[in-house]
């Protein structure tokens, strides 16, 4: 089994910003970059392959086994390329994981070749091993927004995720209760339009 290279990738969380009627933004601080640890063989021959498992610090990730003590989220997606132009993760995911490229060079005739230990860049969608999972229904966070998640608006034609149950710093104002292919679609009780990406790309938010 190839042995795993000592990243020079970097893993940063991602949140995706949310979208309203005419587009959202975030003023969040993004969290600090954090890079991942040496990835032990035996854990998968692809770095945080689908149903593997990391752990988590203050500034990095490492891949460890499930059963491990120190893992905290496993990969229920994994993707090549960038999140924004890729295919979205799925909807209970709680937050993501962006791994740069890592091409160690070669060492010698003996040693690995340019490709052992490669890690393409990609990104993996996480989802905790334990509550909380902000990435639920209406639970306020996690980097999509999906049906069951309340918003409130933002200003400027913006809307933002919050905690349905009132527990956020904003009240929610409106809740997503279906999505749709257009516009069109959504039915006569909706008060806002919100952008969810993927196949059904319209929310349709009622107020609350």
């Amino acid at each position: 089994m190839r042995a795993r290279s000592i990243g020079v990738m970097c893993a940063v969380l991602f949140a995706l910003a949310l979208s309203g009627c005419q587009g959202s933004s975030r003023d969040d601080p993004e969290p600090p970059p954090a890079t991942p640890t040496r990835s032990p063989s035996g854990y998968g021959a692809f770095f945080l392959a689908v149903d593997e498992c990391s752990s988590r610090g203050r500034t990095s990730f490492a891949e460890v086994p499930c059963r491990s003590e120190s893992a905290v989220a496993r990969v229920i997606a994994r993707h090549d390329g960038d999140a924004a132009g890729g295919p979205v993760c799925p909807a209970r995911t709680d937050f993501v994981l962006h791994i740069s490229e890592n091409r160690p060079a070669a060492s010698g005739s003996d040693g690995p070749s340019p490709t052992a230990g490669a890690v393409a860049r990609g990104y993996a969608c996480m989802r905790n091993l334990e509550t909380p999972h902000p990435g639920d229904p209406g639970a306020g966070g996690g980097p999509r927004t999906i049906v069951g998640d309340c918003v409130y608006a933002a200003g400027e034609g913006q809307v933002r995720e919050t905690a349905c149950d009132g527990s956020g710093e904003q009240a929610p104002q409106y809740r997503v209760t279906s999505a749709v292919p257009a516009r069109a679609q959504c039915p006569a009780s909706t008060a806002l339009y919100v952008a969810l990406g993927g196949a059904r790309p319209v929310g349709c938010a009622e107020k609350v």
